[in-house]
């Protein structure tokens, strides 16, 4: 499938090396990556330290930098170029829904109808599924500054809702990986096998994992 496949999404909750794994494929399949960029909102560092108080701003500004990296995306489709990205604009409420007061889900809901470009559907979806202290591991390791006061409960809560929302997702082909016992982005092994069953995906659905 993964020949085939114009437009691919590599999605997961923090730290489970979806925008790694996201460069790299897109390095072997000479696409082009079209990638978040926490690291440019600048409310990011204070709503970890301080959740109700930036949480709204936090949101808006992470859905206007999204909402303009799906407009390149689709310029880059439409000249012919194949794109590897690392989210999916549907998944953003459910940070909203996590984070916000019910006036704030109101407001950035209007915002969100408003905001949202119509890309066409990726061609392909794969999914990092992994155990808060696995993400929280990660997380510390790699030692972002504004993620320093990420705590493993709301990392729970995290995975939680993108299992949920993984489980009914039917939007584009899905090909679910435990991260917990493959680590295509530190494990050149790990990286080829993934490749390897991507390249004979035939169902609209699937989990690997060796373990």
């Amino acid at each position: 499938m993964i020949e085939k496949a114009q437009y691919i999404v590599v999605e997961g909750p923090i730290g489970a090396g979806k925008t790694s794994l996201a460069r790299r494929l897109a390095e072997r399949l000479e696409a082009r990556p079209v990638l978040e960029q926490p690291e440019l909102n600048p409310f990011l560092s204070r709503f970890y330290a301080e959740r109700e108080r930036w949480a709204l701003a936090t949101q808006i500004e992470f859905l206007f930098q999204r909402a303009g990296l799906l407009q390149e995306a689709g310029s880059l489709l439409e000249s012919g170029q194949r794109v590897v990205s690392d989210f999916l604009l549907e998944k953003d409420p459910l940070f909203a829904s996590m984070n916000l007061s019910e006036d704030e889900t109101r407001l950035y809901e209007k915002l969100f109808t408003q905001l949202r470009p119509t890309p066409r559907a990726p061609d392909l979806v794969i999914y990092l599924q992994a155990q808060p202290e696995t993400l929280i591991e990660r997380v510390r390791r790699r030692g972002m500054d504004a993620e320093r006061r990420i705590t493993e409960s709301y990392l729970a809560t995290v995975s939680e809702r993108y299992a949920r929302f993984f489980h009914d997702f039917t939007a584009a082909p899905l090909f679910v990986i435990n991260a917990e016992v493959l680590n295509p982005v530190e494990e050149e092994d790990d990286f080829e096998l993934i490749l390897q069953r991507l390249q004979a995906m035939r169902g609209y659905r699937e989990y690997f994992s060796y373990a």
